[in-house]
Parts: structure tokens; C-alpha cells; sequence
């Protein structure tokens, strides 16, 4: 462990403690000052802070910085389905029933382990088993991600997703046929009190979640829409679609029992947007419906 001191100065004071410290080396990102004030690995004259803490002037800072730990997670080659790459972002289209990154018990096959296959350079922020990874999509929903490759990209994507400024739009077949040809589901959702598994919409211990749909297509008995996402919670616009009434076709956990057999609900993450860390351009890019869902399009059509 590296062991830091820094004395805070005239132009310093007044200033929150990890701004001060993220300020301090350009190696170190906010997110991860954060961290080790939560982990109690900064104190100011000798004590505890919080991450709020103003400096004083002449403060004595300490800065424990922990030892990197070593990536245990298995680099795998893999045909990975890449539609953008720069020094600072990837953007890549993840397959149906791929897992995003490992978790105990389920180290290998994942996104995360042919990202690191394919580069070396991935952000560290969010620790050895999600390295890079900025936001997730379900095992069995198909389409695009971001990618952090550096810890400065990696905040500004976390930030854009924060101000809801990233553009992402999602195609769903839901059961029933939605008679509106648009609406907006504002409901907040949490995790569910019975099956900690699950969410559902509750006011308890919830988050704000807002979730815009239109219908691009109307069958006999369901219906083809596009979702787009405002925030980004767990399993949004699954929860969202059932609480409306029309659930995911194929969705095992809020859908019907009697469905298609698709395995998995179908949901295509279709397009993102965003601007780019560095050069401050907007990109967006849109990945095609996968075969599996275009086959269950077709399946649809023939019996309506």
C-alpha cells in the first residue's frame, strides 16, 4: 500500500475533499477517491472524512492507496461484434443469452471476459469483475453498450446516464395490443418484498423510473413497440410493460406463463447515443433485430 501526504493550501480550502484529491493526480478519477474515503483509506488530521468534507486550510490529507488487485477474471476469445472502438470507447453488440460481465460462481463466457480478449485497456472503476463496463442489459436482451476503455470516458458516460442524456431505444414484442399509438410510463420502481429476485413498481425504498413507448406494429393478440429509456433501472422496461399490462413476450420472470417460446423476452437494445468523452461529438449507432426475434416476427405474422 502507497501512502500519500498532502497539506491543503490557500487555494484549496473550501474545497470538497475528493475534488481536492481527484484534482490532485490526473491518474486518480473522482469515482474512485470516493471509494477510498468510503473504504476509509483517507483521513484528514488523523480522522475519518466523508466524501462532503470541506478542507481546511493547512488540513494534513493521508491517502492509503490500496495495492492493484489482481484480475482473476479469465481473458477468452471470442467473435465479439464490434461497431465502434477508439482509445476511449467501444461500442459493441451483445447476443442474446450472453451474460454482461461474471459473478461468483459464473466467471467465464461473459461479455467481460472476451472484452479482455480483445483489448487490454479497460476502465477499472467498477473493480475486477466488471472492468470497462458502464451500464448493463439482461442476459437474454440482445443489443448495444458502451465501454469505457479509460477511467476519465468512463465518468462522463456514468454522468450522461446520470443527466439523462444518453439515447437509448429499445424494440419489444409485448402480449395484448396497446391501443395507444404512444404513451409514458412514470412509475418508480424497487425491489420487489416477496422475491428479492424481482423488481416491481412500489413506492418503497424505489427510484424514479420513466420509461417512453410507441407502437410500431399491432397484431391479433400483441404488439411490436419501441421503448425508450429516461432512467435506467433494473429491469425497467420488463417491469414497466407488465405494470401497463402488457408484458414481454418470452419474459420468464414478468411475463405469463402461456407464451412464446422464445427463451427469454424479446427486447433488442437498438440504438445509442451519447457524446463522446473527448471529442465532445455525438454519436449514435443502431444494431438490426437479431435473427431469433425477427423469427419470432414472422411467427406472429403467420398466425394473426
Amino acid at each position: 500500500m502507497n501512502i500519500i501526504e498532502i497539506q491543503v493550501s490557500e487555494e484549496l480550502k473550501g474545497e470538497r475533499i475528493d475534488k481536492v484529491l481527484s484534482t490532485y493526480e490526473n491518474d486518480w478519477s473522482r469515482t474512485q477517491v470516493q471509494q477510498w474515503i468510503k473504504d476509509q483509506l483517507v483521513k484528514v488530521n488523523e480522522k475519518v472524512i466523508k466524501t462532503n468534507y470541506k478542507c481546511q486550510l493547512n488540513d494534513a490529507i493521508v491517502v492509503n492507496i490500496p495495492d492493484p488487485e489482481i484480475l482473476d477474471v479469465v481473458a477468452e476469445e471470442m467473435n465479439l461484434d464490434i461497431y465502434y472502438e477508439d482509445a476511449d470507447v467501444l461500442i459493441v453488440n451483445k447476443p442474446k443469452g450472453m451474460v454482461v460481465h461474471p459473478a461468483p460462481g459464473h466467471l467465464n463466457g461473459t461479455l467481460v471476459n472476451g472484452l479482455m480478449a480483445h483489448c487490454k485497456d479497460l476502465s477499472g472503476i467498477n473493480g475486477i469483475l466488471r472492468p470497462g463496463i458502464v451500464h448493463r442489459i439482461d442476459k437474454d436482451t440482445s443489443g448495444l453498450l458502451m465501454v469505457a476503455k479509460n477511467d476519465m470516458a468512463h465518468e462522463s458516460l456514468v454522468n450522461q446516464l446520470v443527466n439523462k442524456t444518453v439515447t437509448r431505444k429499445y424494440k419489444a414484442i409485448v402480449h395484448g395490443v396497446i391501443l395507444h399509438d404512444n404513451g409514458t410510463i412514470d412509475a418508480p420502481i424497487g425491489r420487489h418484498k416477496q422475491d428479492r429476485q424481482s423488481m416491481t413498481v412500489t413506492n418503497v425504498s424505489s427510484k424514479d423510473a420513466v420509461t417512453h413507448f410507441r407502437v410500431l406494429e399491432r397484431f391479433n393478440d400483441f404488439t411490436f413497440v419501441e421503448c425508450q429509456l429516461e432512467t435506467g433501472r433494473t429491469h425497467q422496461i420488463r417491469v414497466h410493460m407488465k405494470y401497463i399490462g402488457f408484458p414481454l413476450v418470452g419474459d420468464p420472470k414478468y411475463g405469463p406463463k402461456k407464451t412464446l417460446d422464445i427463451n427469454g423476452q424479446a427486447l433488442h437494445a437498438g440504438v445509442l447515443g451519447f457524446i463522446h468523452p473527448r471529442s465532445k461529438e455525438y454519436l449514435e449507432f443502431e444494431a438490426p433485430l437479431p435473427t431469433e426475434f425477427l423469427d419470432v416476427m414472422e411467427q406472429i405474422k403467420i398466425n394473426r
